[in-house]
């Protein structure tokens, strides 16, 4: 099958979706599917690892949840896109939040072929789903499969949207990279008990709670050392808090490309993500447990349904720092404890390998070719 993945986000910025995308452009590609990715981009050059990329639109920064989406918002882009779609000739094209616009919308509009939709996003609430449902659903009718990223993901979508069924596939993760054994960050390898933070730096990833947790825990560990890797709007107010503290050893790494980031990964000694809610998924534990990393984790809903609490990870309740600074002290302290949880958080990622993920999308393409067909056949057959 020739497949188009097509996706609203700003390819050139870093998120999960984006990850994604390119990480499932690679494994189709890999087990025979030649894909080619749409997004918009804010850089006329973007890596997309060797896969035919189209870049259409340029993106804008829009506040979305806690967060920042950039996405392009003109719907003046139905000629460029056209002209790609008749000349590719795709069997499928595969949406990532096919309802977000322009960009998806627009495709999904001119599209002749069988179409797939993932749903990413999880919330308490969405205002544009809630009201936008009329002219929404037009577009929604035009998907001939759904998926869903996990059951917060299809259980926050099905509030809006009941009668449309999603299957789950979750977020994959390339085993071959994240992995135990690479060679550490030099410098990041002593006697301190290392603590990583991946992710945005923004609201919802919770770092404030995270500093305030730290603060606690290096009162009762003093080898301790926080790693923070990413950045975003918050750098500033982090980076004023860890001074007005006077918090010791704190990394600020900042932005850290992906061939390198696995290597943070494997020179820490716990993953800590502390987000405040609106995560659908988390693929950043996967990325910690591929690494045989124990989890300090927040009990939002994405997170919960990837970790098993006392098996692989240690959780609390969120914006809690005095329930996440605890947890880290307790697993500061017990390095046995650490590596039973890491050994069974490897031997859970392993099962969500993009191998893996990549065959069950590839039945959902089946699935949703038959169903195009089915409907062009009934089209025809009523207007006889």
């Amino acid at each position: 099958m020739k497949v188009g993945l097509v996706s609203p986000y700003d390819f050139a910025s870093p998120g999960g979706v984006t990850d994604h995308v390119r990480n499932l452009a690679k494994a189709l590609t890999h087990i025979g599917h030649p894909t080619q990715i749409f997004a918009p981009s804010s850089r006329r050059h973007t890596d997309s690892d060797g896969t035919t990329f189209h870049r259409i639109g340029t993106p804008v920064a829009i506040p979305v949840n806690d967060s920042v989406a950039r996405i392009t918002l003109t719907f003046r882009i139905a000629n460029q896109v056209q002209s790609i779609v008749q000349r590719e000739r795709f069997d499928v094209l595969h949406f990532h939040e096919p309802l977000m616009p322009a960009k998806p919308m627009t495709l999904l509009r001119l599209s002749t072929t069988a179409n797939v939709g993932t749903f990413h996003a999880f919330s308490r609430s969405n205002a544009g789903y809630y009201y936008g449902r009329p002219l929404l659903r037009p577009y929604l009718e035009r998907l001939h499969r759904g998926i869903a990223v996990s059951e917060p993901a299809r259980t926050f979508f099905s509030r809006y949207f009941p009668d449309f069924p999603l299957r789950i596939i979750p977020n994959g993760i390339d085993t071959s990279v994240y992995r135990p054994g690479l060679s550490p960050i030099r410098h990041l390898r002593d006697d301190k008990v290392n603590i990583l933070f991946v992710g945005r730096l923004e609201k919802r990833k919770g770092l404030g709670d995270l500093l305030r947790a730290y603060e606690l825990m290096r009162s009762r560990v003093t080898n301790a050392r926080l790693i923070i890797v990413g950045d975003g709007p918050l750098r500033g107010s982090a980076e004023s808090f860890i001074s007005r503290h006077r918090l010791p050893d704190v990394v600020m790494a900042g932005f850290v490309p992906n061939f390198v980031l696995p290597r943070y990964y494997d020179s820490a000694d716990i993953f800590c993500a502390p987000a405040t809610g609106s995560e659908s998924f988390g693929i950043v534990l996967l990325e910690a447990m591929a690494c045989a990393l124990p989890v300090v984790a927040t009990e939002v809903p994405g997170y919960m349904s990837v970790l098993e609490p006392g098996k692989d990870s240690l959780t609390v309740r969120p914006k809690s720092w005095a329930e996440l600074g605890a947890a880290l002290v307790i697993l500061a302290r017990d390095p046995e404890l650490r590596r039973r949880m890491g050994a069974a958080g490897n031997e859970k990622a392993q099962r969500y390998s993009w191998s893996s993920v990549a065959s069950q999308v590839v039945e959902v393409y089946e699935e949703a070719r038959v169903a195009a067909r089915d409907l062009v056949e009934s089209n025809v057959h009523n207007a006889v």
